[in-house]
């Protein structure tokens, strides 16, 4: 059975980053970003490339038929036990989706949702300040953080209701975030 964390937080909350030092610490952990997932595809000049680009340089939501068939395949071909996910999901309709394919699926166990929490200013100062992309100007931020905070509330009831949300202050050193973030993980598996 794969054991899946999903990771959440602001453009800029240091998501991918966390994620990827704890997946690099453990031999049984595997780290995918949808974001990551999405750009290797726009970069591979594919038709579903160009499809993703078309949403992604403007900050908006890839739809969810190809979220849903990224994230599934990685889940499934992963080669640990333990799949760390982040970026997803970011709307409603991502949480069913997912949802509704959890529970049809007994391979696969939601261990817990993080939440990454930091505010827009911190947010905005680490976005603006790395410039990987187009999807890292202002105008794109702005949109990206609006398309982030819409969906925000129903997704945190949703996985606390189901006592599966936990919230990380990200407003610390990588180190510190790193830490606790890695101790909660291996605390559940």
């Amino acid at each position: 059975m794969k054991k899946l964390f999903l990771i959440i937080g602001a453009p800029g909350s240091g998501k991918t980053s966390n994620a990827e030092l704890i997946a690099q610490k453990h031999e049984n952990i595997t780290h995918y970003s949808t974001g990551d997932m999405f750009r290797a595809e726009i970069a591979s000049g594919s038709e579903q490339g160009k499809i993703i680009d078309s949403f992604v340089s403007k900050g908006n939501i890839v739809p969810i038929d190809i979220a849903i068939k990224t994230i599934i395949t990685a889940i499934k071909n992963a080669p640990t036990s333990v799949v760390i996910i982040d970026g997803y999901p970011r709307s409603e309709e991502q949480l069913m989706k997912l949802d509704e394919y959890l529970q049809k699926d007994s391979d696969v166990k939601l261990i817990n949702c993080v939440e990454v929490v930091v505010s827009e200013e911190v947010a905005r100062s680490r976005v603006l300040g790395r410039a990987r992309g187009a999807d890292d100007e202002e105008k794109v931020f702005v949109n990206r953080m609006k398309v982030y905070n819409e969906p925000l509330k129903l997704i945190q009831d949703f996985y606390e209701e189901k006592n599966l949300l936990t919230k990380i202050d990200a407003e610390r050193s990588l180190e510190e975030i790193v830490e606790d973030l890695d101790k909660f993980i291996q605390s559940k598996i």
